[in-house]
């Protein structure tokens, strides 16, 4: 049984998060449309001139290897956190059940954790991502987008599902613990419904959380994160029963479960309303994707 009384769940990304390096950018900058292309479509994204999904198209659909040849560069050059297997194992050893909510491709990320953690500890973890279809000679690669968004995957809407499916299970327990742990702003929608939230140092979750005064905990490698979730636990152990408010959580998380329309604007947001806060924070309003239009050819120039 574990040691604390109240059930924790762990939440994670993937790329940049319990892999120093993104998987996907490895497989094209190796194996795809290179380095060079790829840097371009990452500053189509981040200018707003092409979407996250329609970029994503473009980059997988540069590949043209069968699925087992792209894993010999990644094994090379993909870096786990240094912390990550001893915290993997803390989460086994206390019954905290370990998830994968990524805006990757899920085969890969399930392969990647075989060849790191190996088949019999990689399969103990849940991967919500999107799926893939690969012809056999590996000359097409083609996402299968979990939903009709903008981003292929509303990680908001996966949380939610997985959290509903938490609670529902714990009946008349206390309601779990939830943890969520990222790196970038396009985790948000994902860490907004977490209790606590672990943002990795210096990269951009952290200076948004900070920005917007978004209480988080920062960490360098997941030894950090099991440090700090030993210390929850041990909070709940000295409270008598178990029983009572949460020793720590994420007041904004409570704050963001509770809006349910537009008018309840946080202030945080009120005070900066670019369209990317309002697509992490609502991302039902940006939930059409609209595929681009082809220019007919007599109006070409």
């Amino acid at each position: 049984m574990p040691n604390s009384p109240r059930r924790i769940v762990c939440f994670s990304d993937f790329d940049g998060t319990i892999f120093m390096q993104d998987t996907g950018h490895i497989l094209f900058d190796n194996l795809g449309c290179g380095e060079k292309r790829r840097q371009i479509l990452d500053e189509q994204i981040k200018s707003g001139e092409r979407s996250f999904r329609e970029v994503s198209e473009e980059m997988w659909g540069s590949l043209s290897i069968p699925f087992e040849d792209g894993f010999k560069i990644m094994e090379k050059e993909l870096e786990i956190d240094s912390g990550f297997r001893e915290f993997y194992q803390f989460c086994i050893d206390n019954e905290i059940q370990f998830n994968v909510i990524s805006a990757g491709l899920k085969p890969i990320l399930r392969k990647v954790l075989d060849i790191f953690l190996g088949h019999q500890q990689s399969a103990q973890i849940q991967i919500v991502a999107n799926e893939v279809e690969i012809q056999p000679d590996g000359s097409q690669w083609k996402p299968i987008w979990r939903h009709e968004t903008e981003l292929g995957h509303d990680k908001a809407l996966s949380m939610k599902e997985a959290r509903a499916q938490v609670e529902e299970m714990a009946l008349d327990e206390e309601v779990p613990l939830i943890v969520f742990i990222g790196d970038g702003v396009s985790d948000l929608p994902a860490a907004r419904e977490a209790d606590v939230l672990f943002a990795r140092k210096g990269l951009r979750l952290e200076e948004y959380c900070i920005e917007n005064k978004i209480s988080y905990i920062g960490f360098d490698s997941f030894a950090d994160v099991k440090r700090e979730v030993q210390a929850i636990m041990k909070e709940d152990e000295e409270k008598t029963g178990g029983v009572g408010k949460p020793a720590r959580f994420n007041p904004r998380a409570n704050m963001w479960r509770r809006v349910s329309s537009k008018q309840a604007v946080p202030k945080f947001v009120a005070a900066t309303p670019t369209n990317e806060e309002k697509m992490f924070l609502w991302p039902e309003d940006f939930s059409e994707y609209h595929q681009p239009q082809a220019v007919p050819e007599d109006t070409a120039v």
